[in-house]
């Protein structure tokens, strides 16, 4: 293969919006992805206002997220007793500027890899193609080491190499070595799509429960003529993690019977928890896993991106958000300083110390917070909510959070774009 300016490791979320804004402003890439083909695997995600004013920019308005997702309208938190804690609107309707979404990930993941084909050619993608590890070149480039599906390897060349090879990134362990392993909390999240009527709106997510043991349920699809949506559904229980994750798989395909029992007393006049998730039409369980924060995710001509640089809890509903404004930050920096390290640095410098304090928010149950102040206080069961957290308090906890998340209502509607309209690398 000739050598390429930019190579990026990983055709999910990350890569692919990466290889969109690279075509967008004049860069040659390839993006390098192990599986054979694309498939739209995954259930549902949330794109935050800050993410989706990013895929605008790229052209990816409205009429194409419609066909992935819904905007979302609500984000409410619910205590054990089914009552309110904490309820506001979101996107358009918080008077964002741009909405928020609930997507299909695999949907999402086929329309940037359809959206990039398209613009970029077929051989902006190579498809059975797994990054094995890099080497620096004595001319400043490097040697990207590939894996074919058919068995044969070779080695890539090109100017720098972006990873956006997900949480298990071989890049990143070349990087840093001696990285501690994947970290569990001990939180087990079985996940599923049912179809059914929303609940509140025709788009709230809603997150229910306590900090160990609770459901998040929110609509990824347009009602039907029946009234009925796609709805996502998470199920997380907290339990003993002294020993490890006990399997070596991450994300198997489970019944319904293996976990409802955690959930049985989790019915009200709104909500029957157990008949909603024996309806389901799938569940896979998976450890809510992520990884220490890094110095850095630069070694000279590589950089780490998304999953790879910043493994998070799914808590803040900001992974994929975060990942897609990675990419946009890197296209700026190489506008600003070239296809070199130094937009390399310039990324870093802007991103790495501030995404991992989010890491480790969300950690500590980001925007979920609220539900560990509430079990602390009351155990999730109350009359009163203002008698248990204020108003005041509860307002002050989430502004906190999306002033560090990157979605400040004003900060947002006010920013300048990342990159404008019609910019190209010299």
């Amino acid at each position: 293969m000739a050598a390429e300016k930019v190579i990026i490791a990983g055709g999910g979320i990350c890569g692919l919006t990466l290889g969109l804004t690279l075509h967008q402003i004049g860069v040659p890439f390839v993006v390098l992805e192990a599986s054979r083909e694309m498939q739209p695997l995954g259930v549902g995600i949330n794109l935050q206002p800050n993410a989706v004013r990013e895929l605008y920019d790229l052209g990816l308005d409205a009429a194409h997220l419609d066909n992935v997702g819904v905007p979302a309208r609500e984000w409410a938190l619910v205590g054990l007793n089914g009552r309110d804690v904490y309820s506001e609107a979101r996107g358009l309707d918080a008077g964002y500027n741009w909405p928020q979404y609930a997507v299909h990930r695999g949907q999402l993941q086929m329309l940037l890899y359809g959206t990039l084909v398209e613009r970029a050619g077929n051989g902006s993608v190579l498809l059975g193609a797994k990054v094995e590890g890099y080497s620096k070149t004595a001319t400043g480039g490097v040697d990207v080491n590939v894996q074919y599906s058919d068995g044969s390897a070779g080695a890539v060349s090109g100017d720098i190499l972006i990873a956006a090879d997900g949480i298990h990134s071989v890049v990143r362990a070349q990087m840093h070595p001696d990285q501690a392993p994947i970290h569990w909390g001990g939180a087990v999240m079985w996940r599923g799509t049912v179809r059914a009527k929303p609940l509140r709106t025709e788009s709230s997510f809603i997150g229910l429960g306590t900090h160990q043991h609770r459901m998040v349920i929110y609509p990824i699809s347009k009602l039907n003529s029946d009234g009925t949506a796609l709805i996502n559904w998470i199920a997380e229980f907290t339990m003993d993690n002294k020993e490890g994750w006990p399997s070596d798989s991450w994300f198997t395909e489970v019944s319904i019977d293996s976990f409802v029992h955690h959930f049985e007393e989790f019915r009200y006049d709104w909500l029957d928890v157990p008949a909603m998730l024996r309806q389901a039409d799938c569940a896979y369980k998976n450890p809510m896993i992520d990884r220490d924060p890094v110095s850095t995710w630069v070694d000279g001509p590589v950089a780490l991106m998304g999953d790879a640089a910043h493994a998070m809890y799914p808590t803040g509903s900001n992974g994929a958000s975060q990942a897609i404004v990675d990419a946009r930050v890197m296209g700026a920096a190489m506008l600003s300083k070239g296809v070199t390290p130094s937009a390399l640095k310039s990324y870093d410098d802007e991103l790495c110390s501030k995404v991992s304090e989010l890491v480790l928010r969300n950690r500590s149950a980001g925007p979920f917070g609220l539900l560990n102040i509430l079990d602390d206080r009351c155990g999730g069961v109350f009359d009163d909510i203002e008698a248990v957290i204020p108003q005041e308090e509860r307002n002050e906890f989430m502004s906190k959070y999306k002033a560090a998340a990157g979605f400040a209502i004003e900060t947002l509607n006010n920013a300048p774009s990342i990159i404008a309209a019609g910019e190209k690398v010299a």
